[in-house]
């Protein structure tokens, strides 16, 4: 498991190099719907019943089953509580909580509603606009620790396998930008630039400028001792902290919401069959930052045990993306026998412009004559397109009276459908590899969704739903065997609803979602090509636990 979360931390941190991934891929396509208050409390179990402004992203035939016309306003606040901690008494020993709120409209619209005052085949019609979110992006954590094993700065090191120290030099002397037109890693780059890494043969003044042959062990991080063997060369095996201890920091902040907004047209057959169809606009924003710090002083150890008398580095990094995207749903809605309701829905892929940006930086403290440092990438952005996959859903909901509505929901997307391809070109070679990676190692996600609504007078309704969501990743096991990664996401929501005698309705919801463990390795002892260096280093894992609860108030009038 370690192995296969290494590398999604990798390709993570890649993504700020100009590397898109699958993960970004299902990051931008996933919907986890919002909507009204009312959808909300329900658990969005909306496909069979509509009538709300919140469902019509999910079936749009839901506009249909209204015969009045209507239009709402849901402002609301998302607050993420994030709890992390090392999983080991090693490293990143406390447990921290990080609540983070935001300010968040849920859903804006409204539908106007057609009467043809027939008595049978089109009885009404409608066409609205209707503004519901579909994700939001908001996490905050914060782990903080000692370690007397491991450090970034020497995992950095490790990175520089095989890369002659004179090509890193080419980064400070000004006569090209590295970080565009060097093969090398641009951690690796900054880490050199910055001085978390240094060459240590070129330290002593014992390298040749002409030997090609520079290998991993020649480079160093700040906050690593070395010793030199008999010969004069540099002990290979004894490069580390050799006993001190350092402090550690990790941070990461995500912000961002999906929108869609939706064209709706939807039509009255009888009061037998609902049919709709949406014309959606998908709109995205995404950051995150992150930061490593490591510090001696204080609890650690004092500077003066680090041969380069060594105080403090960090390591920021912040990615940013931007998307619009286009596609189509189509609906219907059957009522065969007065109290049952039967509902589907399918969404065309959705065709989506990416664009990306990125920045990171790097500085040194020291003590001694090893200097201080500072160095940062320029700002760069690159941009591609994304087509997420088709998703369909059905649903049933069963109403007894005016008292009560049972509602149930279920949903799938294969996300192994995903396809990247270049933005301003038609050879897409670039992306083959990423792309059979989402074939293989992307699947199904399948989405259930149940709510429930209860009347015990005309004006009032308590609401309760719930929702299940599977990942849909999937990972090879030590057997090379194809497994399904077992990380669901659980929903549980709870309402009230008013109506009163006139135009006016209010709506009031409270969601509150688990999302799976996720497992965070800020860095581990691999070459640049991807080998691993040493397997057996006490790297930090971090164990993040989050919770998003959104608290959402509806304001409508229908008319």
């Amino acid at each position: 498991m370690k192995r296969t979360a290494i590398t999604l931390l990798l390709v993570v941190m890649a993504a700020g190099a100009e590397a898109q991934t699958m993960y970004d891929a299902l990051r931008f396509s996933e919907n986890n719907y919002e909507g009204t208050a009312r959808t909300m409390a329900m658990g969005n179990a909306f496909t069979a019943l509509g009538g709300d402004l919140g469902s019509i992203s999910i079936n749009p035939a839901g506009s249909a089953v209204a015969r009045y016309s209507q239009v709402t306003i849901t402002p609301g606040v998302a607050i993420s509580a994030n709890t992390s901690g090392g999983t080991s008494p090693d490293y990143f020993q406390r447990n921290y909580r990080t609540p983070m709120g935001r300010f968040s409209m849920p859903n804006i619209g409204f539908t106007i509603n057609f009467d043809t005052y027939r008595s049978s085949g089109i009885k009404n019609w409608s066409l609205g606009f209707v503004v519901n979110r579909t994700n939001t992006y908001n996490d905050n954590m914060y782990v903080r620790g000692l370690n007397s094993t491991t450090t970034f700065a020497g995992a950095l090191a490790t990175l520089a396998a095989g890369i002659n120290y004179m090509d890193l030099e080419l980064a400070t002397d000004g006569s090209y930008d590295p970080y565009f037109d060097s093969p090398w890693p641009f951690d690796v780059i900054l880490g050199y630039e910055s001085g978390i890494i240094s060459n240590v043969w070129d330290n002593k003044g014992n390298n040749n400028p002409d030997d090609d042959e520079i290998y991993a062990a020649d480079y160093a991080g700040v906050t690593e001792n070395y010793f030199r063997n008999p010969e004069g060369g540099v002990d290979l095996e004894n490069i580390g902290l050799a006993g001190n201890t350092i402090e550690q920091i990790y941070s990461r902040r995500i912000l961002g919401n999906k929108y869609d907004y939706v064209f709706n047209f939807g039509a009255n057959i009888s009061d037998v069959v609902y049919f709709g169809a949406n014309l959606g606009i998908t709109s995205l924003s995404y950051s995150q930052e992150y930061y490593i710090r490591e510090m001696s002083g204080g609890e650690a150890s004092d500077y003066d045990y680090f041969q380069t008398g060594f105080s403090s580095l960090r390591y920021n990094n912040t990615y940013s993306a931007s998307g619009v995207g286009v596609y189509g749903k189509f609906g219907i809605i059957v009522t065969p026998w007065k109290g049952l309701r039967l509902g589907a829905a399918i969404q065309t892929p959705t065709a989506m412009s990416i664009k990306e940006r990125w920045k990171a930086s790097a500085g040194v403290t020291t003590y001694s004559d090893y200097g201080n440092g500072d160095a940062e990438t320029p700002d760069s952005e690159y941009d591609y397109e994304l087509t997420s996959p088709f998703r369909f859903n059905v649903g049933a909901a069963f109403t007894l009276g005016d008292f009560a509505v049972i509602s149930a929901d279920y949903e799938m997307a294969d996300y192994g459908g995903m396809y990247i391809h270049e933005a301003h070109t038609n050879d897409n070679t670039q992306f083959d590899d990423l792309n059979e990676d989402i074939r293989s190692l992307m699947g199904a996600q399948h989405i259930f969704r149940a709510g429930v609504e209860v009347k015990p007078v005309s004006s009032f309704a308590i609401r309760a739903g719930y929702g299940l969501s599977t990942s849909p990743e999937r990972y090879y096991d030590e057997s090379g065997l194809l497994r399904k990664v077992r990380a669901n996401t659980n929903r549980f929501s709870c309402g009230l609803g008013y109506s009163s005698p006139g135009s006016f309705f209010a709506d009031l919801a409270f969601q509150a979602t688990k999302y799976a463990d996720e497992y965070i390795y800020p860095y581990d002892y691999y070459a640049n090509d991807g080998s691993v260096i040493d397997i057996t280093k006490n790297t930090p894992e971090i164990l993040s636990r989050k919770w998003l609860f959104n608290i959402a108030l509806t304001l409508g009038f229908r008319f």
